[in-house]
């Protein structure tokens, strides 16, 4: 299949996402898509796979245009894409997600769609069960299950848009040795968007780079990592490191704490944070360290132990009643479960203030927007929808969002999809934070930023804390062992 892009543009507002964009795809290859959150590279493959129009400008599939009404229809011309966020229904099971994302007909074939399934999964060496629940899958599966899907539905261009993040080394590995079966074996064309040099520089032949809604560059692949962060960001930015900061006194003690969910028990934790510790949690997806912070934060209810704050006891309270006391809570899921997608910047920071009033002085509310726009580095306005801007946008949004002063800061991935620049970012944020005496709870899939950015680590392995270790006295290999169970 042979794809053209031409003077391809969408604008948001007054934020030009694409800005003329033109390039094109070969059969059988593998392209990496890079640059700065914010550039225009996940609005360029939506325009590509169906999920929004351009403005201008045309797609060639084969030198015929082509206009995709919706992903369906792109799917139906040989073009699928695979979101950070897969699309799926996490009530149903698999075979029932696979049918209702193949099959329009009203009497499902279950066998059929079995067979089907169980000849791709080996094909693809996937271990998948097609009668397992979307919902008790890690998101790793959930990617595999959605890569089927795209592939039976006769995917010819695969679009994989972060399609690492937050999944295993084991399961990263599998991934790549697909996605090389798929070009190399079967003539398909890979265009893998991403933020991890290493990735593209292990996967690709070529990169194309994007720079304030331009393409700026294109290089073939392996090259230099300098030559791709220059065309990124116009030059190689210089990492932030890790502050040294006097611990203070304890200020979350955790004792004996039980958490049963349907899915998950997480039994006997023990743990105390220190104000202005950065303390990381590491261990694979459902281990047990997400439904520990969703304890702290007031959003599950403990099943037996003791949560003290300052030396009082706040087991059992509600997140509201947790807010009130200096806890703030930013969960991976960032219009899933921190924003409202179709609110406005100005609307987002009207409700995250204390209301005094029935009215709501907008004029006010939209000078504040504006000071937060900028304090944050926000590239948007106070009219900008939160759907509408890029996952490290969303991100500086929710920390804008955040109340000061604040005693806890529990953050889930705080850097997930980020690039190296909006990472540093965050991490400045975070650390003046520290240095105003706030304790930072968070968990990583990078066990490289935990070791870096932590004070100490605990390790989460099937619901149990395995671990407490200093970040400074262990490696990745370490933290790798513990989170498989070892010793």
């Amino acid at each position: 299949m042979h794809i053209e892009l031409r003077e391809i543009r969408k604008h948001f507002g007054s934020v030009k996402a694409n800005d003329g964009i033109s390039f094109t795809l070969e059969e059988g290859r593998i392209y990496g898509l890079l640059g700065e959150n914010g550039a225009g590279k996940s609005t360029l493959m939506k325009i590509l796979s169906g999920y929004q129009p351009p403005d201008s400008g045309e797609i060639l599939i084969n030198g015929k245009p082509k206009q995709f009404a919706s992903p369906a229809e792109a799917l139906n011309n040989g073009v699928g894409m695979l979101y950070q966020d897969p699309l799926d229904f996490p009530p149903f099971r698999i075979v029932e997600n696979y049918l209702l994302g193949k099959d329009g007909r009203a009497w499902l074939d279950y066998r059929a769609a079995e067979a089907e399934l169980q000849g791709l999964a080996a094909r693809y060496g996937f271990d998948i069960d097609l009668h397992a629940y979307v919902d008790s899958l890690s998101l790793g599966e959930r990617q595999q299950l959605e890569l089927i899907r795209l592939l039976a539905g006769g995917a010819q261009l695969l679009i994989l848009d972060e399609p690492t993040t937050g999944i295993s080394a084991e399961q990263q590995e599998k991934l790549f040795q697909s996605i090389h079966q798929l070009a190399s074996e079967e003539g398909k064309t890979v265009v893998l968007v991403s933020h991890k040099l290493h990735e593209v520089q292990q996967l690709c032949a070529h990169a194309f780079v994007l720079r304030r809604g331009k393409l700026v560059g294109e290089a073939d692949v392996p090259c230099s990592n300098e030559k791709l962060v220059e065309l990124m960001f116009e030059q190689v930015p210089v990492r932030s490191a890790r502050p040294e900061s006097q611990l203070g006194e304890p200020l979350v003690e955790i004792r004996d704490l039980t958490i049963s969910t349907y899915r998950l028990a997480l039994k006997n934790i023990n743990l105390t944070l220190r104000r202005g510790e950065i303390f990381g949690l590491a261990g694979l997806q459902g281990s047990g360290q997400e439904l520990l912070m969703q304890a702290v934060a007031g959003l599950v209810k403990p099943e037996s132990g003791v949560i003290t704050l300052k030396g009082r006891n706040v087991t059992g309270r509600s997140y509201h009643q947790m807010q009130a006391a200096g806890v703030g809570y930013v969960a991976a899921g960032r219009l899933e479960e921190g924003l409202v997608a179709g609110l406005t910047l100005t609307e987002h920071v009207v409700l995250a203030q204390p209301q005094y009033g029935f009215l709501v002085d907008w004029d006010r509310a939209k000078e504040e927007t504006d000071a937060r726009i900028r304090r944050y580095q926000i590239i948007g306005t106070p009219q900008t929808r939160a759907a509408e801007l890029s996952g490290g946008n969303q991100q500086r949004l929710l920390f804008g969002l955040l109340k000061e002063p604040l005693e806890l800061l529990l953050l889930e991935h705080p850097t997930r999809g980020l690039d190296l620049r909006s990472t540093d970012y965050i991490w400045e944020l975070l650390y003046r934070r520290r240095e105003a005496g706030t304790a930072i709870l968070f968990m990583s899939a990078d066990l490289d930023e935990i070791i870096e950015r932590s004070d100490r680590i605990a390790v989460f392995s099937g619901g149990l804390m395995s671990r407490v270790v200093e970040a400074g006295k262990t490696s990745v290999e370490e933290l790798g062992h513990l989170i498989g169970g070892q010793a």
